[in-house]
């Protein structure tokens, strides 16, 4: 896959695409990682890229000139059109769904904003995406690129060591993941569930999955409205809820 950001400050962006994970990608040659400072597309002579809005209002405005031109030149002799993402509070909430989406493009390339926003002709005219990565605003959209760029980049097949951790990443089933536990098998008088050390291969996978859904119910249970669940696994559930109702009357937490 191959990824380029627009932004005006591209040196946020090299620490994070050098380090980890995005660094080894790019040394596998499974993932083309670059910048462009789209300030350097600016058509007038002190190559601002921002103006006041028309029918005035606080803040300045992202010009359209220099990032379509920017766009249309990274573009320039494709066959194909990439996705071209605008990140931005008003798109609509990235999600794994999403990111497993993006992970299948061949190119990727990401807006990034500041100031007031954009010329609405971006949007209208430029961009297939726009992507929030919460219901807050940030002082720009560099750090919500690298987010996506990495939630993205570890479902590309190879990226990641074990084949099977993006499979089985909370949210990718729609539900959180289980508890992880490694060696040692006590420690401080907690132990490792039993379970996880019988090497019963089936159990420790139903185990799992119940666990999955229990996490999912106590901490995220509106995942559990669009969630595939067989009957079993449901009547288990509503099991465990009347369990935790009735320990917590015996508690007082009626």
């Amino acid at each position: 896959m191959k990824i380029d950001v627009l932004t005006l400050f591209p040196e946020m962006f090299e620490g994070v695409f050098s380090s980890s994970i995005l660094g080894k990608a790019q040394e596998k040659g499974l993932l083309q990682l670059g910048t462009v400072n789209f300030r350097d597309y600016a058509n007038n002579k002190h190559n601002t890229v921002d103006d006041y809005p028309y029918g005035g209002g606080g803040g300045m405005v992202l010009k359209p000139e220099p990032i379509f031109t920017a766009v249309e030149e990274l573009t320039s002799g494709l066959e194909q059109r990439p996705r071209i993402i605008l990140m931005c509070p008003q798109g609509e909430p990235f999600t794994q769904r999403k990111a497993e989406e993006l992970s299948r493009e061949k190119h990727l390339i990401f807006i990034c904003g500041h100031y007031e926003g954009y010329d609405e002709r971006i949007r209208e005219h430029l961009v297939t995406d726009e992507l929030s990565i919460g219901d807050y605003v940030l002082t720009g959209g560099e750090l919500p690129a690298m987010v996506v760029i990495d939630s993205v980049a570890r479902l590309i097949p190879g990226v990641l060591g074990n084949e099977t951790s993006a499979v089985t990443d909370s949210f990718s089933t729609g539900l959180l993941e289980y508890p992880h536990y490694t060696r040692p098998a006590k420690f401080r008088d907690w132990e490792v569930p039993d379970i996880l050390i019988s090497g019963h291969h089936g159990n420790i996978k139903d185990w799992r999955r119940k666990q999955s859904l229990l996490r999912t119910w106590k901490k995220r249970p509106d995942l559990l409205e669009h969630a595939v669940l067989t009957e079993e696994e449901r009547r288990w559930l509503e099991e465990q809820k009347a369990k935790e109702a009735v320990r917590q009357r015996s508690e007082g937490h009626e």
